[in-house]
């Protein structure tokens, strides 16, 4: 017997018929930009600079370095965005919804794309009932739609957890993509009780957080993984189109020393012909409808 996830099967990408992407496009390079929150008065999980301080509350340290983000770091994210043509993908917190509306407010100016991830970074889905998760998904659902004006048709979990029931329960919510695995370069559909879900690329790897707080990566290292990865994906493309993924989060990437490589590797991306500069919601839309012509 397998004992491999029985959401999806087994194909090696090297199998797979080529599925063209609109216009000619070759590579697709899938920004996602991470924004959440975590109470002042809380002990709950965060990403932390200094994890020796994550026991106390209020936390200053933390606290003070993650509220950067929002106050400093997305607004010199966004501007590297738009001064080379890329939009985001953008996980949310509602909280941020509420306490930080002019983030909202300027993702909406650029049509950024909102994606649920639950409330203020607390609780795990696969510490939840599936009464529990259904509520938690419909809540943050309905909303980011109340203050975006966009019902997502995407997900990712705090720490991209799930139960065995979370993707049946998404699918039945009118989920449509998944960010929770890393796992290919291209949609893979997955099976589920009701509705029709996809994972879409995520990367764990060109990703702030694990790369830079949890490998100690440098600036200029972080900058050049970014390089390194489109160039290997942008020649293999020639015969497959695929997804690169970037994951960025504001804490960690908002700071000028880090930005100056970052930016780099935006602008080295956005200057080669054949890239197409996606959303999460344009890449489901395209897979979708190869899929019915096929």
């Amino acid at each position: 017997m397998l004992t491999q996830s029985p959401r999806y099967d087994f194909t090696p990408i090297t199998q797979r018929e080529p599925i063209p992407f609109p216009d000619g496009k070759r590579l697709a390079v899938l920004l996602y930009v991470n924004l959440e929150h975590v109470p002042f008065l809380t002990t709950a999980p965060g990403h932390a600079i200094y994890p020796g301080t994550t026991h106390l509350v209020p936390d200053i340290l933390n606290h003070g370095w993650r509220d950067y983000g929002h106050r400093v770091g997305i607004w010199r994210l966004m501007a590297a965005m738009d001064r080379h043509g890329f939009r985001a993908t953008a996980h949310l917190s509602t909280d941020v919804c509420r306490e930080y509306p002019q983030v909202i407010a300027a993702g909406n100016e650029r049509n950024w794309e909102w994606l649920g991830l639950g409330d203020h970074n607390q609780g795990l889905m696969i510490d939840m009932t599936p009464d529990r998760q259904r509520g938690f998904v419909r809540s943050t659902l309905d909303t980011i739609e109340q203050e975006t004006g966009q019902r997502p048709k995407g997900w990712i979990s705090w720490c991209m957890t799930e139960s065995v029931e979370t993707p049946d329960i998404l699918a039945e919510e009118g989920i449509e993509y998944l960010s929770n695995y890393a796992h290919d370069e291209l949609p893979v559909p997955l099976r589920v009780t009701g509705g029709s879900l996809l994972t879409l690329p995520y990367t764990v790897e060109v990703n702030d957080v694990p790369t830079i707080l949890g490998k100690g990566e440098s600036a200029a290292g972080f900058g050049q993984i970014i390089r390194d990865q489109f160039d290997v994906l942008y020649h293999e493309a020639q015969t497959l189109p695929k997804v690169m993924s970037i994951s960025l989060h504001p804490p960690v990437s908002g700071h000028p020393f880090r930005m100056k490589h970052i930016e780099q590797a935006l602008e080295y991306i956005a200057r080669h012909d054949g890239v197409w500069l996606a959303t999460g919601g344009e890449i489901n839309r395209w897979y979708r409808d190869a899929m019915e012509r096929a």
